[in-house]
């Protein structure tokens, strides 16, 4: 009898590196991409901008350091959050609502 041959390791190893190179394009990519997106938009910040924090906070840019924005919530109420923590432009959230409703 003959025994089964086996498989060489360039065989062996194939599986995984498609395996690493689909994870590659469907999730590393992608999200390093977005990074990049958000970091952009985290430094054309300007004061007078409508915001909305990760957390749902809406307000307008008082005040701007290299970490910290102040921003006003209600009139002469102003916190300070974390630069970072700016979420996107209020525009582009109500763009959304918008096109939710109309589905």
């Amino acid at each position: 009898m003959n025994p089964a041959a086996q498989p060489s390791i360039l065989e062996m190893l194939m599986p995984f590196a498609f395996i690493m190179v689909v994870f590659y394009f469907f999730i590393l990519r992608p999200q390093s991409k977005k990074l990049k997106e958000q970091d952009n938009f985290i430094k054309q910040l300007k004061r007078g901008d409508s915001v909305f924090t990760q957390s749902g906070i809406l307000g307008v840019i008082d005040g701007l350091t290299d970490f910290v924005v102040t921003l006003e919530i209600a009139p002469n109420v102003k916190i300070k959050v974390l630069r970072k923590q700016i979420a996107g432009l209020e525009s582009s959230l109500l763009k959304d609502a918008k096109t939710e409703k109309s589905k």
